[in-house]
This record gives C-alpha cells, sequence and structure tokens, in this order.
C-alpha cells in the first residue's frame, strides 16, 4: 500500500463590511512517497480486495445520496475530484491544537487566541466525531495557528492540510491575518469567521456558492449555518477515498 503525503492550501476570502475579495486557490505538489509492501499477497486476495472496495464506494454513494438534502456535499466531491477528505474519528485521543499565543503586530489584539479557540470548539459541537486539546508546545500539535499582518494576495486566511493515500487527514495549519492585503484592520469578530472558516477546511470541507454559510469563498456570517453543521456531520458518516 502507498501512503503519501500532500500539501493543499485553501484560502478564505471575507466579505465584511461590503467589501468583496477575489477567491484564490492553491495546490502544493505532493511530497515523496513511501511505500509499504506486505510479504504473501495474491492475485485472488487483490480482486477480493477490488470487490469488497467496489460495495463499498456503492454504500457510500448511496448513503450520500439518501442524506445529502440540506447539504453541500457535493460542493466537496466537485472540488477534490469526487473524493471526500477528513479526518479519522478522534474522541478518544483528540487532535492536539496549537495556537499562538502572543504577537507583535500591531492590530493583534490579546483576545485573538480565545476567539480562535472558540472556532475549533463550533465545529466540536456540530456532533462530529472529532475533539480538540489545546496545547502550549507547538512542536507537539497535530494543527498550529499562526497570525500574520496580512497576505499579499487578496485573501484572509490560509489553511494548509496533509493527507494519505487513502484521503484521511493527518495534520494541518492555519494563518490568520490581522488585515485586508489592502490594509483595513480586522476586528474580533471578522477573525472568529475567518477561523470558522479555515477550521472548515482543516477538517475536510471546501467551498460551497451558497452565500449563506460559513465556507462560501466570500463570507458574509459570521456563525455556522445549518448547511454547514449538516455537512460536516454527513461528511463524517462517510469513509474518506473516492466515491465513483
Amino acid at each position: 500500500m502507498m501512503f503519501r503525503l500532500v500539501l493543499l492550501a485553501t484560502a478564505l476570502v471575507a466579505v465584511f463590511g461590503g467589501v468583496d475579495l477575489p477567491h484564490l486557490r492553491r495546490a502544493i505538489a505532493p511530497s515523496r512517497a513511501v511505500a509499504v509492501t506486505s510479504i504473501g499477497g495474491s492475485v485472488y486476495d487483490d480482486r477480493a480486495r477490488g470487490r469488497r472496495k467496489g460495495r463499498e464506494r456503492q454504500d457510500v454513494r448511496r448513503r450520500n445520496s439518501e442524506n445529502q438534502d440540506g447539504t453541500y456535499i457535493g460542493d466537496l466531491l466537485a472540488g477534490h475530484d469526487s473524493a471526500l477528505a477528513r479526518w479519522p474519528e478522534r474522541l478518544e485521543r483528540p487532535i492536539t491544537v496549537w495556537v499562538q499565543p502572543r504577537s507583535d503586530i500591531g492590530a493583534w489584539r490579546a483576545d485573538y487566541p480565545a476567539v480562535a479557540r472558540e472556532a475549533f470548539e463550533d465545529w466540536e459541537r456540530t456532533g462530529i466525531p472529532i475533539r480538540f486539546r489545546f496545547v502550549d508546545d507547538s512542536s507537539r500539535a497535530e494543527v498550529q495557528l499562526r497570525w500574520i499582518d496580512r497576505f499579499r494576495e487578496p485573501i484572509s486566511g490560509r489553511t494548509l492540510w496533509a493527507r494519505d493515500d487513502n484521503w484521511w487527514i493527518l495534520d494541518g495549519s492555519i494563518t490568520i491575518a490581522m488585515h485586508h492585503s489592502r490594509g483595513d484592520a480586522l476586528d474580533s469578530a471578522a477573525v472568529k469567521a475567518i477561523t470558522l472558516h479555515e477550521v472548515g477546511h482543516l477538517i475536510g470541507l471546501d467551498h460551497t456558492a451558497d452565500q449563506s454559510t460559513i465556507m462560501t469563498p466570500r463570507v458574509r456570517v459570521r456563525k455556522l449555518a445549518s448547511a454547514d453543521k449538516a455537512t460536516a456531520r454527513l461528511l463524517y458518516t462517510l469513509p474518506a477515498g473516492t466515491v465513483r
């Protein structure tokens, strides 16, 4: 079985105060692959495994079709070439998160780390089978959140995550800007909305055209919509990987 580490970058494009910012999406090429081989396999086993995976994919498509109303799961499939990426269940072993506790950026405020942690907790409360645990040591965290003054591109946040060949997310990082690229400072409400959007990417969600949601490319809301919650819950009932 081949494992491959892939980094994907998705950028938040926020609208606050009625100013539209264009969408940016960037993909980073796969890093080196590490092959893990086993001894004693057979052609029969490979064919049986293929039939089993085929039945599993049919089951995923059935469950997706039955439960997609009120969600934008179709946008996830379109954005990832008919594949779903998510974390394995992490209730007993929470995902460790480090939030940069301070910054010398002029517009940075002392309440921003707490605001960012609230965004992670809001996604927890949707009922998906993952939990987050905040740690003080960045080197021990699977997810790191850092602050930046501004991006050169017209974006307000960026998320990178790594996955294996089976589309299970392994770790990630989030960067949140204190200013729009044009220079306007972002307040706590904007930082919360930006972080909600980026954590949505971190757990496997992609952009949707539904402007009432936190995951639209131009964010116009300040909290999770029912479609955000329903899509996350549906995603976490389905296995990672292709559904073709």
